[in-house]
């Protein structure tokens, strides 16, 4: 059961107040940001869609070949929204005094809020207003990372993990009633760029969450979004990976990234299994594709946050994930 002060803030100020300042800047790193244009790209398949971007600021991370379509952002602070070049329009609302959001029924394609969910005290209204204004089939894509400004994020959301937030969002999906069954796509344990100015060495990226749906109903122009597994850093091929998994005994390649395997000490009984060797080897590239997607792979199969590497066993020459809750999992054994 959700207490009651599950969605106070450690700032109940008027919001008009806290996001009167201009803060012309970016939330994210720029692999972050990359992935949220990339993630929304390949959802919108509508020709020329009507998009809201909901809590919108200076960029809605919206491709440059959608911004000939109609693209309001309702937010705030104006002059960060007349900042934004994508917009066509804009709308200055307060969700957090008035969740009512000022459209007729049916009259987006598209409704996007990215990063913004975690400050919403009302956010069961706000998804069922969503619901209300996008058009049958139409689709609410929310994404989200574990950046915030704490004093403005609700209670619930600030006391949640991120996987429990991932689940929080999809319970404000389902409260809605008016959306198809939720997707969910995890981007995650990335290394952060080098040209970043907060990086350091072994920094990772932000991640990326994204949780979405399309409205109930039947539309006489039905769009099939593509499957998220698509978007993910392409695998090579099949025929070539296992020619690659031949060659491994000599190679100590990853044969998804081609990256020098580490050799691995072998603790006594880590994850519950026991192997004879004393030493293994294993892929620690964070840019791998086999770890990056299977952040994904692993939430959807299971609901769980975790992903896994790819792992080599010399003794029975044998290739086989091994599972890891963090990038920094694992790392404590490596001896070269």
């Amino acid at each position: 059961m959700i207490g009651k002060d599950a969605f106070s803030r450690l700032d109940d100020c008027d919001d008009k107040i806290f996001y009167s300042r201009d803060r012309f800047v970016s939330h994210l790193d720029t692999l972050a940001l990359d992935t949220v244009e990339r993630l929304i790209g390949t959802l919108i398949v509508e020709k020329k869609p009507a998009i809201l971007d909901l809590m919108a600021s200076t960029d809605s991370h919206i491709p440059r070949r959608f911004w000939n379509s109609e693209i309001i952002g309702l937010g705030l602070n104006e002059n960060e929204l007349q900042r934004n070049p994508a917009l066509s329009g804009y709308v200055i609302h307060d969700l957090n005094r008035n969740p009512k959001l000022p459209f007729p029924d049916d009259t987006f394609d598209i409704v996007i809020n990215t990063v913004s969910v975690d400050y919403v005290i009302r956010p069961f209204k706000i998804f069922e207003e969503v619901g209300r204004i996008l058009k049958p089939n139409g689709l609410f894509l929310v994404i989200f990372s574990n950046r915030m400004f704490p004093e403005k994020a609700i209670k619930l959301w600030r006391e949640s993990s991120e996987d429990e937030r991932i689940l929080l969002v999809e319970d404000f999906f389902r409260a809605a009633q008016a959306f198809d069954e939720t997707k969910v796509f995890i981007s995650k344990g990335r290394l952060r760029p080098k040209n970043d100015k907060y990086a350091y060495p072994g920094m990772p990226s932000d991640p990326i969450y994204a949780v979405y749906a399309e409205k109930k109903g039947e539309s006489s122009q039905r769009n099939i979004r593509p499957s998220l597994h698509l978007f993910q850093e392409t695998l090579v091929k099949e025929h070539e990976l296992e020619k690659k998994k031949e060659r491994i005994k000599h190679t100590l390649q990853c044969p998804y990234c081609d990256e020098k395997m580490k050799k691995w000490a072998v603790p006594d009984n880590p994850f519950e299994a026991i192997w004879d060797n004393e030493f293994l080897y294993i892929c620690f590239n964070d840019q791998c594709p086999y770890y990056v997607r299977g952040w994904d792979h692993i939430y959807n199969s299971t609901r769980r946050l975790a992903s896994y590497r790819f792992m080599y066993n010399p003794e029975k020459d044998v290739c086989v994930p091994i599972p890891v809750p963090s990038s920094k999992a694992l790392r404590e054994s490596i001896i070269n």
